[in-house]
């Protein structure tokens, strides 16, 4: 058994914490494997026992591991926090067989973004004391709330979005709360999926728990604990190293925006980032939220300004990992509680889109929230000179619901979209933010609900033109076997995914009914029996300029059926003959039409068409300048 040594240095990644302890590093290695491995038999045990197409099959939820001191230690994804249960539930009063609940937004220390995510929590004991804590949460079917599904595109106030839990103690020792169950599935649409979901979630995490305290049990609390010090240091001093260190010192400024918030029109709903970067600094990173636009009317607010932004800085750091030396070295960076030290936030005052007072709406908070993700990347680019990935949008919530033979049904869909072209490859197609999450598969929905599903492909030309194409969106066509109702939460219909370094914008979210083109936010328009819905999702901006790309690369996006040929001149300059399957480059011909329109004006960001109709017919932004 490995013994923890202890060494009077400071831990610079843990201040306050005390003196550091270094532990043998093969010991760190079988925890570091340990705790991944129970987050992923809790994500297992989930994903094979929930009763929700959302959660069993698209996958859209997450579990985490944390410690005692709320420190996540794991990193394959993005979880949410245990500060919310421990402020209402002293870790003294916790007992083996306790599971937590809540799906508060408000009350959740930032964790929560919107109330379908519910969120499950147990603690994990080693000879009678909490040593770790085991979450799991995702989105569920539906909470209550003005429409099915608990998304109303147009609410005003978070008493339209569904049912509002605060922490609460939903099993004691391993008893369930009845009382609690019958409450929360009264008020769902599909009360059995909601109470099976919680069934697994609440059984994965109690599993997970025994497993995380086989290790203690194993190797002692000292030594376990002193591997936790080692994983987050570890992360800490990586980071900084190998990725905060290749961003020049300065300041940097940029913002994006959400195009729409279900009440007003359409207009520019700003998120901003100052970037300050001085590597003296305990923190070397301060991302200032300053300038962010005043809290939306509609539901497209998040409540990212508690527990210090302690959620958002987890949320972000990924995009730093695109710093690194290689993808490969990229894929590695795992993103735990050791980035936090690394990161100050300053946010604007209360009533802004990323502080919002409650009762502001919030179940479209994706909007801003992912929107983040960009404009970091976005600040980013334009201080490292570009060499960060172009936009993209790659979550979006479709679906429809009526009446079957079986009764009422709810169909929601989250698709994902294109990523942006990267300094180095294109962009991927259809890929999804949240990770292992998928589309429905084509067999189980036509099994399940009312409908046909007609087409599922890539959605041609949608990815910006690049040096580096973006990748696709998808192009899904649904028939309707009987009438129903349609809805969509979805953002980057106007805006599109923007394009940087010279690479183009991709195209925009557009679903149509019957041939009518819908908004980005629907609740419930009619669809007849036959008729059929058609949904192209976003396709991810460019990289670098068009005119830049191998020809022989664009003739195989056209044999492929991922860019037309119209595209490949008109956006490519490249002219091709031939077949399809024995398409040709006309050399001259090429170099002619490139030379031409090499000599237009070109702009580091291009937002696309979209942007001058909602800013006044201004081309790009002031922040666009470098």
């Amino acid at each position: 058994m490995s013994r923890p040594v202890n060494r009077s240095e400071p831990d610079a990644a843990n201040e306050g914490v005390g003196p550091v302890t270094t532990v043998d590093p093969i010991l760190v290695e079988i925890v570091e494997g340990t705790l991944a491995s129970v987050e992923m038999e809790v994500e297992t045990s989930i994903a094979r026992t929930a009763r929700s197409p959302m959660i069993r099959d698209a996958h859209d939820f997450r579990a985490g591991i944390h410690d005692v001191r709320l420190r996540k230690l794991t990193g394959r994804s993005y979880s949410a926090l245990v500060q919310p249960v421990v402020r209402d539930f002293p870790i003294e009063t916790m007992r083996p067989g306790d599971v937590f609940f809540h799906n508060d937004v408000y009350l959740s220390e930032g964790g929560i973004g919107h109330l379908p995510d519910l969120c499950v929590t147990v603690p994990v004991f080693h000879q009678g004391e909490v040593v770790a804590f085991v979450q799991a949460f995702g989105h569920h079917d539906d909470i209550g709330g003005a429409v099915p599904g608990s998304m109303p595109s147009h609410a005003r106030s978070a008493f339209e979005e569904g049912l509002m839990v605060p922490p609460i103690k939903l099993w004691d020792q391993g008893v369930p709360n009845r009382a609690a169950l019958t409450i929360m599935t009264r008020n769902s649409r599909m009360p059995d999926s909601l109470a099976g979901d919680l069934d697994a979630e609440c059984s994965a995490c109690l599993m997970g728990a025994r497993r995380l305290g086989e290790i203690f049990d194993r190797y002692g609390r000292e030594a376990v604990e002193a591997c936790f010090d080692a994983i987050i240091s570890k992360t800490t001093e990586t980071f900084r190293r190998e990725l905060l260190a290749k961003i020049p010192e300065g300041v940097h400024v940029w913002e994006d925006y959400a195009e729409h918030d279900g009440v007003d029109e359409p207009r520019l709903h700003a998120q901003r980032i100052t970037l300050t970067v001085d590597h003296s600094a305990d923190a070397p990173l301060t991302i200032d939220f300053t300038g962010t636009s005043p809290q939306a009317k509609g539901p497209i607010n998040h409540a990212g300004d508690y527990a210090d932004g302690v959620f958002l800085k987890k949320w972000l750091a990924p995009v730093l990992r695109n710093l690194a030396d290689t993808p490969e070295r990229m894929a590695e960076l795992d993103v735990n509680e050791g980035v936090v030290p690394l990161i100050k936030m300053v946010f604007p005052e209360k009533g802004t889109l990323l502080t919002p007072i409650f009762p502001a709406p919030t179940n479209a908070r994706t909007f801003v929230i992912l929107r983040l993700l960009g404009v970091l990347a976005g600040v980013l680019a334009k201080a490292t000179g570009g060499r960060m990935p172009a936009d993209q949008e790659t979550i979006r919530y479709t679906g429809v619901y009526g009446d079957s033979d079986e009764g009422p049904y709810l169909m929601r869909e989250v698709l994902g979209g294109g990523s942006g072209g990267r300094w180095y490859a294109d962009g991927e197609d259809t890929i999804h933010v949240v990770p292992d999450s998928r589309n429905i598969p084509v067999e189980f929905a036509e099994a399940r609900w009312p409908f046909r599903v007609e087409r599922l492909g890539l959605a041609v030309d949608s990815g910006g033109a690049g040096e580096f194409r973006g990748g696709l969106g998808y192009d899904k066509h649904i028939r309707m076997l009987r009438d129903a109702s349609f809805m969509s939460i979805a953002d980057r219909s106007i805006l599109a995914c923007w394009g940087v370094n010279g690479g183009q914008a991709g195209r925009p979210f557009v679903v149509t009914v019957d041939g009518q083109e819908m908004d980005g936010l629907v609740d419930d328009f009619p669809v007849q029996e036959g008729q059929i819905i058609r949904v192209r999702t976003t396709g991810g901006g460019g990289w670098g300029s068009p005119y830049d790309r191998e020809p022989a690369l664009v003739a195989v996006d056209v044999r492929d059926g991922k860019v037309s040929l119209e595209a490949a001149r008109d956006e490519y300059g490249v002219v091709l003959y031939g077949s399809r399957d024995d398409l040709r480059v006309d050399e001259e011909e090429t170099r002619r039409l490139r030379q031409a329109m090499r000599a237009r004006p070109r702009t580091f960001f291009d937002r696309g068409p979209g942007y001058p109709r909602l800013s006044g017919g201004r081309p790009h932004a002031d922040v666009d300048i470098m």
